[in-house]
């Protein structure tokens, strides 16, 4: 079975795919790093403390590098971590959703309330909307069986 058999995701599954080119080219990163150094794949991985295979995958982005491993080939690399970063597109950086900013601006205020009695009372009053919400009550207070 081909490598891209293997890792081949389900439709709507698109997260792991991106993590599939960011692994490719970390590795390529590491390739072009150790080749520049004259390092042979073997020494390479006597460096950094794997067979000469883990290696191997590593390069090809066929296995993912933990994050105390990338630490530790940086540093037999002579560079930082971010190195393997460097060159990546950025235009799938994190946007929050409407509902995420929410959120966030939510607990900024629920931690500046000054007094955990009035913190109480919001989380009570959550509790009670969202108990509201699963009975069946509308956001007026009418229950869905009254229309």
């Amino acid at each position: 079975m081909s490598v891209d058999a293997m890792t081949s995701e389900p439709e709507g599954r698109v997260g792991r795919a991106r993590a599939q080119d960011i692994d490719r080219h970390v590795g390529a990163r590491m390739r072009e790093r150790r080749i520049m150094l004259g390092l042979t794949q073997q020494q390479m991985a006597e460096l950094i403390g794997v067979t000469y295979q883990q290696a191997h995958k590593y390069e090809k982005g066929i296995n993912r590098i933990a994050a105390g491993r990338l630490f530790t080939i940086a540093k037999a690399l002579g560079v930082d971590v971010g190195y393997f970063f460097e060159g990546m597109e950025t235009r799938h950086s994190f946007r929050p959703t409407p509902q995420q900013r929410m959120l966030l601006e939510l607990a900024r205020h629920f931690v500046a309330l000054p007094n955990r009695r009035y913190q109480e009372a919001i989380c009570n009053l959550a509790r009670a909307l969202a108990a509201a919400e699963d009975a069946g009550t509308d956001e007026d207070g009418t229950a869905d069986a009254a229309r």
